[in-house]
C-alpha cells in the first residue's frame, strides 16, 4: 500500500529534524567552552575565591588561591571580614562581609576584585556544617592548637581542644574555628581559620583517590556552590589536589585599624589599597618564574635606615613581611641617599623580584658591599633604605 503524499511529507520533516538536531548537538560540544583552559590563554595563574560561612551565612573566612596548574606551587590570600572601604555596591563605608551578607556571591567577589585589582574566575561556598562533614568524611583535619583549651562559651557551650599537632573531627573543627578565649584578639581567630583552609586542602589532597572517586564526588560537590558546571568543578578540584599545603604561602591584609562613624572598627589596607595589589602581582610573578617552587622558604632581609626618618626600618619590616619575606633584622646605616638592594646569594631574579615591589633598581652583589654585619651575613638580601624610598616605593 502507497503511503500518503502528506504521511511522506510529514516522514522527510522529521528526518531533517533529527538530522538538524543531531548537528546542533555536534556543534555545541564542538564549542562548548573549558572555562580553566579559557582563564589560562590569558593568564597561567588559576584563582578561586572560597568563602566558609557559618550557618546563617555570616563570612567566617575569605581566601583567594592562586596556583599554576601542572604545578604543586600555590598562595593563599587571607582577605579579612573586617577590610574597611566604601563599598559602591552598598554605598557605604563598612566591613567588606557585609557586602556577602547583604547582596550575596556575585557582589562580594566583585569587590574582592576591585580590592587585589585582579578578576577572579572561579568561587566556591560552603559553610559550617559542610566544613564538619568534610572533617569526619576525611578523617579529622590536622592542625596544631598551641595550647589546651578547656573553656565555656558566652552561650554556655564547652570548648574542649587538647594541645599540640591534633587531627580534629566535624564537631572539634568548629570549636577550633569558633573559639575565643579572653586572652586572644581577632588576629589569632583569623589566623586559625586560613589554616583549617590549609588542612581542607591537604586533607582533599591525602585522600584524593577516594574522593574523586566516582561515586564519592558528587556527593562533596553537593557540599559546595560553586559558579562553574559539576564537571568543570571537578577538573578544578583535582587540580586544586595537586598543591603542596606543606609549602603553600599564605598572605593577609594589612592595613591600620579605625573607628568609623557607625562605631565599627575597621582595617583600612595601606596606600589606599595599592600594597595589597602589589602583593597579589609580586605573588603570581613568583608563581610564574617558579621562585616560589625553588625555596622551601621565604627570602630573609636585613633592613637599614639609611635616613633620619625614625622608624621607618621597622615601619618598612611590616610592609616586607606582608610580602611574604622574613625579616631578620632592622638597624641603622650611613646616611644615602639612594636606597640599596645587596644580593647575598647571587640569586638575580629573586633580587629584581624584590627590587620591582618596591621599583628599586639599584641591586648589587654582596662582594661589591663594603658594609656589612653578623645580620646581613645570615640574610639573602640586605635592603639599606635611602632617601628616595617614600615608605612604599623608591621614587
Amino acid at each position: 500500500m502507497n503511503m500518503s503524499r502528506d504521511k511522506k511529507s510529514a516522514i522527510f520533516l522529521l528526518v531533517i529534524l533529527a538530522i538538524i538536531v543531531a548537528v546542533s548537538l555536534v556543534i555545541a560540544m564542538s564549542l562548548r567552552v573549558d572555562p580553566i583552559q579559557e582563564t589560562m590563554k590569558n593568564d597561567p595563574v588559576v584563582k578561586i575565591l572560597f568563602v566558609h560561612t557559618d550557618d546563617e551565612k555570616n563570612v567566617l573566612a575569605t581566601d583567594i588561591l592562586l596556583y599554576c596548574p601542572g604545578s604543586d606551587q600555590a598562595v593563599s590570600f587571607n582577605i579579612l571580614g573586617n577590610t574597611g572601604a566604601i563599598y559602591k555596591s552598598i554605598n557605604r563605608v563598612d566591613r567588606i562581609d557585609a557586602v556577602y551578607k547583604e547582596l550575596g556571591m556575585e557582589s562580594y567577589k566583585g569587590e574582592i576584585e576591585k580590592l587585589v585589582g585582579k578578576k577572579i574566575p572561579f568561587s566556591v561556598e560552603y559553610t559550617m556544617s559542610d566544613l564538619e562533614f568534610f572533617a569526619d568524611y576525611l578523617g579529622g583535619l590536622n592542625v596544631f592548637v598551641p595550647m589546651p583549651v578547656d573553656e565555656n562559651g558566652p552561650n554556655g557551650e564547652k570548648w574542649l581542644l587538647p594541645s599540640g599537632a591534633v587531627s580534629l573531627d566535624g564537631d572539634k573543627i568548629k570549636i577550633f574555628e569558633t573559639y575565643r578565649l579572653s586572652s586572644e584578639s581577632q588576629d589569632d581567630v583569623d589566623d586559625r581559620r586560613q589554616a583549617v583552609f590549609t588542612a581542607l586542602l591537604a586533607a582533599l589532597r591525602d585522600n584524593k583517590k577516594s574522593v574523586y572517586n566516582a561515586r564519592i564526588f558528587p556527593v562533596f560537590a553537593k557540599h559546595f556552590v560553586t559558579n562553574i558546571d559539576y564537571q568543570n568543578f571537578y577538573r578544578l578540584m583535582m587540580q586544586v589536589s595537586d598543591i603542596d599545603t606543606e609549602r603553600i604561602v599564605t598572605q593577609t591584609i594589612t592595613g591600620s585599624a579605625r573607628t568609623v562613624e557607625s562605631g565599627q572598627t575597621l582595617l583600612f589596607p595601606l596606600y589606599d589599597g595599592q600594597l595589597i595589589k602589589d602583593v597579589m602581582d609580586q605573588s603570581i610573578s613568583s608563581l610564574v618564574t617558579g621562585d616560589y617552587g625553588n625555596q622551601n622558604r621565604a627570602y630573609v632581609l636585613s633592613i637599614k635606615n639609611g635616613t633620619s626618618t625614625q622608624g621607618l626600618a621597622r615601619n618598612t619590616s611590616f610592609l616586607m613581611q606582608s610580602a611574604g619575606y622574613e625579616v631578620l633584622e632592622t638597624s641603622n646605616a650611613p646616611a644615602t641617599d639612594k636606597t640599596i638592594i645587596v644580593n647575598h646569594i647571587g640569586n638575580s631574579e629573586a633580587a629584581k623580584a624584590l627590587g620591582k615591589f618596591i621599583r628599586c633598581t639599584n641591586i648589587i652583589d654582596a662582594d661589591e658591599s663594603e658594609s656589612g654585619s653578623s645580620g646581613s651575613a645570615q640574610a639573602d638580601f640586605t635592603l639599606i633604605i635611602g632617601k628616595d624610598f617614600d615608605g612604599r616605593i623608591v621614587r
